[in-house]
């Protein structure tokens, strides 16, 4: 199935952003190792978000009244 990449892509995202909230809660990094960790943070957070919009928009799109399908726009 072509949706268990991106899953599985989302899922490693999810765990990578977790890994570096728990490096930095840990208070043990300079700050330029923080600002990069953030960086990435927010760059992990966007990324997920994206993902996650989509995947919405399937379910929308799935559970739509039979005949009436809603448009299916995928944000680039």
């Amino acid at each position: 199935m072509t949706d268990t990449p991106k899953t599985d892509n989302l899922e490693q995202q999810i765990q990578e952003l977790e890994s570096l909230v728990e490096r930095m809660e840990r208070g043990e990094q300079s700050l330029e190792e923080s600002l990069t960790d953030f960086e990435r943070g927010i760059s992990l957070y966007r990324s997920c978000q994206k993902s996650l919009e989509v995947a919405d928009q399937k379910v929308k799109i799935l559970l739509s009244p039979a005949g009436e399908p809603e448009p299916f726009e995928r944000e680039q």
